[in-house]
């Protein structure tokens, strides 16, 4: 096989000053100033009481960009194989066990350690929507967007079939955000398909036989969310991202480590 493709069918996003796919695919075009605030999660209300009640911001952010992504192509979540893809997880969580386990008192309550692991954000998406399907955590650092792009590209190949892509980061508090300083929460959910829907937005195409390039990590010309891509390592999604809003023909370098990038092509239909 000499290229793996896939189309766009849902977008979900959330993120600072960026409440959904809606406002960002309108700042991204140009259409609506970009107004930097601090990014609101909503209520998990797909999750039952109990569980809403022990679920974390990476949870809440997941949940929120993934139905979005999921509602706008029309399909069931819970038919949905997923890749989650996040640098750190849960960060705030981290800290919190870091601060227990420093303190006097070092027990750890079962809802700190079951939130700790890296795909809890996976094992809460199967509780609110009921999906029993396949799903890929990927943990790559700042490498982590194109390593889950390249885990659903891949996945895709292996078996056609829809799935959900969706990558996150939260903020670390201190004194752990002085060394992984991470300005915000963001996440980015995406629907890829294996052939062109109703929904279909636009392509992603990796050339298998020469997946990497030496070009630098592809930009975004808007100041504000440069600075985003460049803060917050799930928002190094957003050069895709403005390629699909904008209906854009782009070749794009994504890191991957730190001296090779992942070369994309993104096509519209």
């Amino acid at each position: 096989m000499s290229a793996l493709q896939a189309w766009v069918d849902g977008v979900g996003v959330l993120g600072p000053g960026l409440p959904d796919w809606s406002a960002t695919r309108a700042v991204l075009r140009g259409e609506s100033p970009y107004a930097p605030a601090a990014t609101v999660l909503p209520v998990a209300a797909a999750l039952p009481a109990a569980e809403r009640r022990r679920a974390s911001s990476v949870v809440r952010l997941c949940l929120a960009s993934g139905l979005e992504a999921v509602n706008a192509c029309g399909l069931p979540a819970d038919t949905l194989p997923t890749v989650f893809a996040s640098s750190g997880g849960d960060n705030a969580n981290c800290h919190a066990i870091c601060e227990a386990l420093a303190s006097a008192d070092r027990l750890l309550s079962p809802t700190r350690f079951h939130n700790s692991v890296h795909n809890a954000a996976s094992g809460y998406w199967g509780i609110a929507t009921g999906a029993r399907t396949a799903s890929a955590v990927i943990g790559a650092h700042d490498a982590s967007v194109a390593a889950g792009l390249l885990e659903a590209l891949a996945s895709l190949a292996s078996e056609p079939r829809p799935l959900l892509l969706l990558v996150y980061d939260t903020a670390y508090p201190q004194p752990l955000h002085r060394v992984r300083p991470t300005a915000d929460s963001f996440a980015a959910a995406l629907v890829l398909s294996p052939q062109r829907g109703v929904h279909s937005i636009g392509a992603i195409t990796l050339d298998a036989r020469a997946p990497w390039t030496d070009a630098a990590p592809s930009a975004v010309a808007h100041a504000g969310l440069e600075t985003l891509r460049r803060n917050i390592p799930a928002a190094r999604v957003l050069p895709l991202l403005h390629a699909l809003a904008t209906h854009a023909e782009a070749s794009l370098a994504l890191d991957h480590g730190t001296s090779r990038r992942l070369a994309l092509r993104v096509t519209q239909r």
